[in-house]
């Protein structure tokens, strides 16, 4: 079905080849995960399948490639054979509304009209979409993945290749997805997945192919799967093939209808499993509860100077205000957000420490990515949101907040690593960037220009650019798409580096892996009653 032969492939102004000598055959109905670390060369190989690469991604192909007996030449051809979803599902979007990208490649292709509405209803009913009739860019990340997975399988095309497809689901949503993805592949559709996370794919793959450099490394079976341990997949930087338990952690202070109820674990949280972090050692979080607040407390050795935040702060009717000092932090209180009327976000009370990490966590649509966006200045709600005990107006909390965003290529402005580094870097860290950027696997990618680099990279180099910015609120938002189990760690240490200078370091993610080894409490929300 797919046939990839001695390829080699380099972006126009890249110094070397992302893919080379790639040998890859791929059989009609066979599902196939191609994993490997972090800039290996996973999505190049998919957009090559697709015609993307060379049609809009313009560099120097040599080899040959043929998807359903056709080369790649004719791409109204590969468009008619392949569906394609990637990493980041807005950037596939041509139309504003759900039912019309569904309908889009139909129309494209010239489908009666009654076809395109039986298909489309036959898509939504089958991708659980029938709740999400607004504009796509009202969606969550998460709601906008579904979307993007069903689009690209409403004209019925053979081959349906996937980047990435998970890095936005909740567990919830990649239970449904795998079910989809199970559907499909019964029906004989030939499957292709490039994926860091492999729980949800252990019954699904016939093959799962290693790439590194540029080429395949290694191949396993589905008769192999069982031997897999999990020293093995370590050695090659992949994920565990059993699905991660949810780590138990202790609730932050939080209350009202976007809250999820629930009593916070009376045992402190376990450790971080099979994979801990190289960060230095937490001290033990105590519960919260509505008398108090609770405070992190450790040592802190700051890459460069902190100004004072001011002094202590009277006592407010929900406990004590927060001081100046380790027991401070985010305040909210009455915060609420609507879209065209309808309420999306409804917090009545809820505080996240500085000097450690609070996850945010919830189902796709439960307001997530809008608490990012309120932390961070960027978005208009009522009620009000205090830092040691002071409001904190929207413009001052752009000045004081930085935001890792799901989609991090709309975050690189330089044309290098090294400037984009030092674009956000306080003065006094600028000499630090080279260090970060080791710790963070980029130091050979200073001059490389950032749109160059992988998605996982890309990530990597925001998650640096936010650790260098000395801000003292610091969101990151599903930071670990594209990030690959060895970077999983740098990664958690950059979180805690900055949570023990005494930033509000908030991680909003469906990653368990990731809320296992970096995070201290958890926020849970819910869709809005």
């Amino acid at each position: 079905m797919i046939e990839l032969k001695n390829v080699r492939w380099t972006y126009e102004g890249g110094d070397s080849a992302v893919l080379d000598g790639l040998d890859l055959s791929i059989r009609r109905g066979e599902t196939v995960v191609v994993c490997g670390p972090s800039g290996s060369g996973k999505s190049s190989a998919l957009r090559l399948m697709n015609g993307l690469a060379p049609h809009f991604h313009d560099g120097a192909l040599e080899g040959e490639i043929r998807v359903d007996g056709a080369p790649i030449t004719d791409l109204a051809q590969v468009g008619r054979v392949t569906g394609t979803v990637l990493q980041q599902p807005r950037r596939q979007f041509f139309t504003d509304a759900v039912d019309t990208e569904l309908a889009f490649a139909l129309e494209n292709f010239g489908t009666p009209p009654p076809r395109i509405r039986e298909r489309v209803a036959r898509v939504v009913a089958e991708f659980g979409l029938a709740g999400l009739d607004g504009r796509l860019r009202e969606l969550s990340g998460g709601q906008q993945q579904r979307v993007a997975c069903a689009a690209a399988v409403t004209h019925g095309p053979p081959v349906l290749l996937l980047d990435e497809p998970t890095s936005n689901l909740s567990p919830e949503a990649i239970a449904d997805l795998t079910a989809i993805l199970g559907h499909l592949r019964d029906r004989g559709t030939t499957l292709v997945i490039a994926e860091h996370r492999l729980h949800y794919l252990r019954d699904l793959a016939d093959r799962i192919v290693v790439l590194q450099n540029g080429r395949v490394r290694r191949e396993w079976t589905r008769a192999e799967f069982p031997a897999l341990t999990d020293e093995m997949l370590r050695a090659e930087g992949l994920r565990g093939l059993h699905t991660p338990a949810r780590p138990r952690l202790l609730r932050a202070y939080a209350h009202g209808p976007s809250v999820e109820p629930g009593e916070p674990p009376t045992a402190p949280r376990r450790g971080a499993g099979e994979d801990p972090a190289p960060a230095p050692a937490r001290d033990p979080a105590p519960a919260l509860d509505h008398e108090a607040v609770a405070t992190a407390t450790g040592p802190r050795e700051p890459i460069g100077p902190r100004e004072p935040t001011g002094p202590r702060e009277p006592a407010g009717p929900y406990g004590p205000r927060e001081p100046a000092g380790p027991a401070g932090g985010l305040t909210l209180r009455g915060v609420r957000c609507t879209f065209l009327g309808r309420p999306v976000l409804d917090i009545a009370e809820a505080h996240l420490p500085r000097g450690s990490v609070t996850a945010v966590t919830g189902a796709n649509g439960a307001g997530k990515t809008t608490l990012a966006r309120i932390l961070a200045g960027l978005q208009r709600h009522s009620g009000q949101v205090l830092h040691d005990g002071r409001p904190l107006s929207r413009s001052q909390r752009q000045r004081e907040a930085v935001i890792v965003m799901q989609d991090v290529e709309r975050q690189l402005f330089t044309d290098s690593v090294t400037a984009e580094l030092r674009l956000g870097a306080l003065p006094e860290r600028a000499e630090h960037a080279s260090g970060v950027l080791a710790d963070l696997g980029l130091a050979a990618f200073g001059d490389r220009h950032p749109l160059s680099l992988s998605g996982g990279q890309q990530q990597r180099l925001v998650v640096a650019t936010a650790r260098l910015s000395g801000r003292r609120i610091v969101v990151f938002d599903e930071p670990s798409s594209g990030v690959d189990r060895r970077h999983l760690r740098s990664m958690t240490a950059a979180m805690r580096e900055v949570a023990q200078e005494g930033a509000v370091v908030v991680l909003i993610s469906h990653d368990a892996d990731l809320l296992d080894l970096a995070a201290d409490r958890e926020l849970r929300l819910r869709p809005v009653p």
